[in-house]
């Protein structure tokens, strides 16, 4: 049996680990655990996910997944949450993420030096933690594999699911799906969308996201320390 932990927080975005869940556990013997701090419900835009494990008392795993989300830098910033990350990364033979998940990584001194994707918003702040941003929606290099923003949670968890059962076990599941994605615009990413489109969300993450690069900068810097 295959253990894939999913650590969840406060204000994660629910989408980067509901969706590698709903790909994940289409296959029978792939066991995936959404564990917290504590075991304790967290929440994600009005939603709420309870009867979650300890992540502090998973001893091991095959591969740990950590999404990404506005509460990624409370997440960072808590030393218990790292802690166990950190700890599960070094039991884990796949190291991987969604979206923002990925500065979680490179807080917990994962990143060194290695390549890894997240959303686009967040991707030059991946520096920070000496990783090499790479956009992509899904990047791997040796054993870490991270994904882009938000949607690209559903390549990144066939990419996975060819890495542990093979190319036909991840086409299985991604018929039975039926992920064929044909968005009804271009403007799935920062390069393609109309000008005006990308300024409008770029004001409106910039004040979601006021303060964000100090906090990962000081962060980061305590990283260095360690």
């Amino acid at each position: 049996m295959t253990v894939v932990v999913i650590p969840a927080y406060n204000e994660v975005t629910q989408l980067d680990f509901t969706a590698p869940h709903q790909f994940l556990t289409m296959i029978p013997d792939i066991t995936v655990v959404v564990a917290s701090i504590g075991g304790t419900p967290v929440t994600s835009g009005g939603l709420s996910f309870d009867k979650l494990a300890d992540l502090e008392a998973i001893e091991r795993c095959d591969a740990i997944c950590v999404p990404g989300g506005l509460g990624c830098i409370d997440a960072m910033e808590d030393s218990r949450f790292l802690s166990a990350v950190r700890r599960l990364a070094g039991t884990a033979t796949y190291v991987t993420s969604v979206c923002s998940g990925s500065l979680i990584l490179g807080a917990a001194g994962l990143l060194k030096g290695r390549r890894a994707a997240s959303h686009w918003a967040w991707l030059d702040m991946l520096r920070a933690f000496g990783a090499i941003p790479e956009k992509a929606r899904v990047v791997r290099d040796e054993n870490i594999i991270t994904g882009g923003g938000v949607t690209a949670g559903a390549d990144f968890a066939l990419t996975l699911i060819s890495e542990l059962r093979g190319a036909d076990a991840a086409q299985c599941v991604q018929l039975a799906l039926e992920y064929a994605p044909a968005p009804p615009f271009n403007a799935g990413n920062a390069d393609t969308a109309p000008t005006h489109i990308r300024y409008m969300v770029m004001g409106q993450l910039a004040e979601l996201m006021k303060g964000t690069r100090q906090r990962i900068e000081s962060i980061a810097s305590r990283t260095d320390e360690r």
